[in-house]
């Protein structure tokens, strides 16, 4: 038997005013109202699930402009973020997470249930339309104030970190629908965020307005697939929000046999209409430029001599002579934060091991507080610019996250950019050893009134030529 808050109980809940004088007889009575605001329920496995995965038959998933009231109907039934928030689950792993996370997870416990059909033979599987993964999640901030409070940051924006935490699980969930059998059924394999090309913020969010996740796969290989997930908020009349999307983030992920752990191959993907067709295409495009990419700079090919000399050039000074340095410049070891936590097992996932999207949270929260230590001023999130999962993460280990300013972008005064790095290290005591699992690239903006009031951000110089390579491969990706 379990003790719930039921926080729509004491919302019903609310006594009359009553005279100060009148109150203290009752001071003891009053611990009996608690019975109005619990109530005991068994956590039965066999309680019922009332979320459900929707294929979603809209004609594509776009980046372009369309009308609100189009954009709301063409996503039938939603998964509520919030619907979890307010009843027990039985079939979820761990509990530190997010309201749209816990919805998500119990939506798919509906495909674990089911049995495996077939013999697994990947031939023996049909190629699959994007509109067949496609899932969306809402978010009724408008009248939910329960769920926007979790969202809300101290200077009453949107919690980004939260936010990324749910792409995330969206994204895992569609990847997981595109792999399940035609009865629904999910074959023996293990799913994996292998990595975030690229989350970027459009324009701004607005925490007191609904919006809503959708997103669909939008290519595949032998063994991996890229998912495109979009964030629209709802105008509602509201004459400074439109209808195009606020976030559009693009994840990649693998699948893997979960007995074996090798590569297994996947559903392939059949374009329907023509901007699915433009989308495969641009992923198609992509991963060949990423490949060749890969081969030069495994062979050296990259040219960059002259570049890593230039940036080397003033953090010498800052070694040699110090006292001649630019005022306006820092050496990249002096913007380091970081952070250390033990693994727990609240933040597993379904496969028993650290939740990804918790891990790209706990990364962008210490981002955030670097971006914040180095300006001055509260930053605001622009772009994941790329995140890699190289290692998985396993309940238990001693994880480190290390953060820096990489470099900043000044070219413009008024509106400096900083990209910061976070890379996280699992760490053995007991073995000395210590393995890097995940890299994580955010870019932020300065609260534009502090510039005007004068705040000036420095320069950021790399002092080795370890930091130095790291600057051009950033920058090199940013430009490709």
């Amino acid at each position: 038997m379990e003790a719930i808050l039921d926080t729509r109980s004491y919302t019903k809940f609310r006594t009359p005013s009553i005279p100060c004088n009148a109150m203290k007889p009752f001071r003891k009575p009053k611990l009996c109202q608690l019975h109005y605001l619990i109530r005991f329920t068994f956590n039965s496995p066999s309680y019922p699930l009332n979320l459900h995965l929707h294929n979603h038959q809209t004609k594509s998933l776009s980046t372009d402009s369309q009308d609100p009231k189009t954009t709301t109907k063409s996503l039938p039934n939603p998964i509520d973020a919030g619907s979890s928030n307010r009843k027990p689950i039985s079939l979820w792993p761990g509990m530190h997470h997010s309201p749209a996370t816990h919805a998500l997870w119990e939506a798919r416990s509906n495909l674990f249930e089911k049995p495996v059909n077939g013999n697994g033979d990947p031939s023996s599987y049909d190629p699959k339309s994007p509109s067949q993964s496609r899932t969306s999640i809402s978010y009724n901030f408008s009248s939910d104030l329960i769920l926007r409070e979790q969202y809300r940051n101290p200077w009453n924006h949107i919690r980004m970190g939260k936010l990324v935490e749910d792409f995330d699980a969206l994204a895992g969930t569609i990847a997981l629908k595109h792999c399940c059998n035609e009865d629904g059924s999910t074959r023996p394999l293990l799913l994996v965020t292998a990595a975030v090309d690229k989350m970027v913020l459009k324009k701004s969010i607005h925490i007191d307005a609904d919006f809503t996740i959708v997103g669909a796969v939008t290519w595949v290989g032998r063994s991996s697939m890229e998912i495109q997930l979009e964030m629209i908020q709802s105008p509602h009349e509201n004459p400074n929000i439109s209808n195009s999307p606020a976030i559009v983030a693009n994840f990649t992920f693998v699948a893997r046999d979960s007995n074996t752990g090798k590569a297994i191959p996947i559903n392939q993907i059949t374009p329907e209409t023509e901007n699915e067709r433009l989308l495969w295409e641009e992923a198609e495009q992509g991963n060949k430029l990423r490949k060749k990419k890969k081969e030069e700079n495994k062979h050296g090919e990259s040219g960059d001599s002259a570049k890593l000399s230039a940036l080397l050039a003033e953090g010498r000074i800052f070694s040699d002579m110090p006292a001649l340095a630019d005022r306006n410049s820092i050496l990249m070891k002096d913007t380091y934060l970081q952070n250390s936590f033990i693994c727990q097992p609240q933040q597993r996932n379904i496969h028993g091991r650290i939740f990804g999207g918790f891990l790209m949270r706990r990364a962008f929260e210490l981002a955030f507080s670097t971006a914040y230590a180095f300006a001055g001023a509260a930053p605001h999130f622009l772009e994941v610019d790329h995140v890699d999962f190289f290692k998985p993460v396993d309940v238990g280990n001693f994880l480190r996250l290390k953060s820096c300013v990489l470099y900043t972008e000044l070219d413009n005064p008024g509106r400096p950019l900083l990209n910061i790095e976070v890379i996280a290290h699992v760490t053995k005591p007991e073995l000395r050893s210590s393995e890097v699992s995940n890299r994580f690239y955010f870019t932020f903006g300065v609260d534009l009134e502090a510039i005007k009031n004068g705040l000036r951000i420095r320069n950021v110089v790399p002092g080795t030529e370890e930091e130095a390579q790291k600057v051009l491969e950033r920058m090199d990706a940013e430009n490709s």
